[in-house]
């Protein structure tokens, strides 16, 4: 089994940095992590929609790079299905028997996921209703992962 986090951007702080390694370092037990990350724009404060589309389109590009055929693809994004940890450890499960051995998480830049890459998405996944800074987004999934091949393999994992 395979998990690859295609992401727009770098992790500048080293707290997230730090905090994602760690997981992934638990995850070795369980599978193979792959942290995909590719450049985002650079762009000023205020753009126009017009400005924000292309921004958004360029970024995408560059994530669907990463998205090989016959992976199953997650598009973390506001609109995706909400759910607990055992409902996710039952969706990953789901994605790696019926699906594909890989499973890519797509997390785009500050403007989100362009409408290619949800096109191109298997699943929509929200993780909060609240906004994340991307490297609490890419540690918080980190955890979510290791914390759902815990309960799949039926193993403690504290509450």
């Amino acid at each position: 089994m395979k998990i690859k986090i295609a992401c727009v951007g770098k992790l500048k702080d080293s707290f997230y940095r730090e905090a994602v390694a760690e997981y992934a370092k638990r995850l070795l037990r369980f599978c193979t992590l792959e942290i995909a990350e590719v450049a985002d724009e650079k762009a000023p404060e205020s753009l126009s929609p017009a400005e924000e589309r292309q921004v958004v389109e360029r970024e995408g590009e560059r994530l669907l790079l990463k998205v090989n055929p016959g992976e199953f693809a997650v598009a973390l994004c506001v609109e995706g299905k909400r759910m607990d940890s055992p409902a996710f450890a039952a969706f990953l499960q789901d994605a790696f028997v019926n699906h594909s051995p890989t499973v890519t998480f797509l997390i785009g830049g500050s403007l989100g996921l362009s409408p290619a890459v949800l096109a191109r998405a298997d699943a929509k996944v929200s993780l909060s209703d609240m906004t994340l800074p991307h490297g609490l987004c890419r540690v918080f999934l980190t955890e979510q992962i290791y914390r759902a091949f815990k309960i799949n393999a039926r193993e403690p994992y504290h509450k």
